[in-house]
């Protein structure tokens, strides 16, 4: 019988989609991709590092493997494993540790199953992670994440990424227009495009200047994928032609998810954003303009270091008055090495908490407010499989999530439904139309 390995993922959808890559090298090597209950022999964990609370998961997800299966070979990846690989060595159960750049090589890496004494350690400097390595995630019929950027050149006070992941990197526009005609003839109908600074997408050589919106356009020919959606853009790199050629096509979908991380300009030079709210505001009225209907999600830190009540009040009236869907608030927590940890006007826990509590409720707010004008309307909705109650779940272009009884032959379908009320627990209940749209 085979070996068998399983995974758990923390983190964004680009850790999703090198996770799938990395299943697929031990399924190359012989071994059995099973749930992680299934007492593999095998446990691969990829990890977050954006916050000390994903840290504090990876523990969490490390003891809970040893209880199913004591023996198993326990390997970390991911940001957490770059940054603090020997903190990650002292977890009792933890055999192996491999950084960013060794990671896709991690087949190589496990020879011996035999549980080590003392975790192994292969971390090389995050400079030595050069190169870029593609990656999209497998086993979702509705969906793919599919990384095409790697690595990030900015220098953001709070951020660990470009420690965790190098400098900014990304894949050709022919590949990934292959790999994306690959994943349609699997018979997804969606691809979300990840990276971790998606913008900045481009090869710089010299001899070629292709740009995001040059690998937009590409992919916005391919037959055969009915929805692309773009995971998250900054806006200094969201153009106007990007919007306008989105508002026009019939793949991208008019969903943005656009990180502000602050309505302060004050805070915004104190991270070091490469724009100013006035900027953000821009960007929003651009999209609503061309697409009324679009749905915009926003990142936003509370908490970070010298924000003063005026300064979250000002954030708070800033999104409270921008035309956004929804928000994906983050709790401000000290990283080391980074210059933010360094500065003063630190905010109290209880502070921090309060705000994000009050951001939660906007957020909440603005959803119900967007899917109120989403109401009697007719829609697409790609269904998922996932079953709760008897219920199953789909989403509209615009990112609307709706709901209606499990039926298994709607999973994977595209089908035309009217918009009917909101459900007491948030989502939309539809009535279906005769029409089911075949693709």
């Amino acid at each position: 019988m085979n070996k068998k390995v399983a995974f758990y993922t923390l983190g964004c959808k680009l850790n999703y989609s090198e996770t799938s890559t990395i299943g697929r090298l031990f399924n190359k090597a012989g071994f059995d991709t099973v749930d992680f209950t299934d007492k593999p022999d095998v446990f691969v964990i990829n990890t977050c590092s954006v916050t000390e609370h994903a840290d504090k998961k990876c523990k969490k997800v490390v003891n809970e493997a040893l209880k199913i299966s004591p023996n198993a070979y326990i390997t970390i990846v991911g940001c957490y494993a770059q940054l603090k690989p020997k903190e990650i060595a002292e977890i009792p159960g933890v055999d192996m540790v491999l950084g960013a750049a060794e990671k896709f090589q991690i087949v190589d890496y496990i020879t011996d199953l035999t549980k080590n004494p003392k975790a192994l350690v292969y971390n090389q400097p995050v400079t030595e992670a050069n190169q870029f390595i593609s990656a999209w995630s497998f086993g979702d019929r509705t969906r793919t994440f599919l990384k095409v950027q790697d690595g990030c050149d900015y220098s953001c006070t709070f951020c660990t990424i470009p420690l965790a992941r190098g400098n900014s990197r990304s894949d050709t526009i022919e590949h990934v227009v292959e790999q994306a005609k690959q994943i349609a003839a699997s018979g997804v109908k969606e691809i979300v495009l990840t990276g971790v600074n998606l913008g900045d997408f481009g090869i710089r050589d010299g001899h070629r200047q292709d740009k995001f919106f040059d690998l937009v356009k590409a992919l916005d020919r391919i037959e055969g994928i009915n929805r692309i959606r773009i995971s998250s853009i900054e806006p200094n790199l969201l153009t106007d032609e990007i919007i306008e050629f989105v508002a026009g096509s019939k793949r991208f979908v008019p969903h943005f998810h656009i990180p502000l991380q602050s309505g302060s300009d004050k805070i915004l030079g104190l991270m070091r954003r490469r724009y100013k709210r006035e900027l953000y505001a821009n960007r929003v009225s651009k999209i609503k303009q061309l697409m009324p209907d679009c749905c915009i999600g926003v990142d936003v830190i509370v908490g970070f270091p010298g924000e003063t009540r005026e300064d979250f009040i000002d954030t708070y009236n800033f999104l409270n008055n921008l035309d956004i869907s929804y928000l994906h608030v983050f709790t401000y927590s000290e990283r080391e090495n980074t210059l933010a940890a360094e500065m003063s006007g630190v905010i109290p826990g209880s502070t921090r908490t309060e705000r994000s509590k009050m951001l939660h409720i906007l957020s909440d707010k603005k959803r119900r407010s967007f899917y109120d004008t989403q109401l009697n309307k007719t829609d697409e909705v790609l269904f998922e499989g996932d079953i709760k109650d008897n219920f199953m779940h789909g989403f509209t272009r615009n990112y609307v999530k709706v709901k209606t009884e499990y039926d298994p032959l709607l999973v994977n379908e595209l089908k035309t439904v009217y918009l009917t009320k909101i459900s007491p627990d948030g989502d939309v209940e539809i009535t279906e139309s005769e029409e089911i749209l075949a693709h």
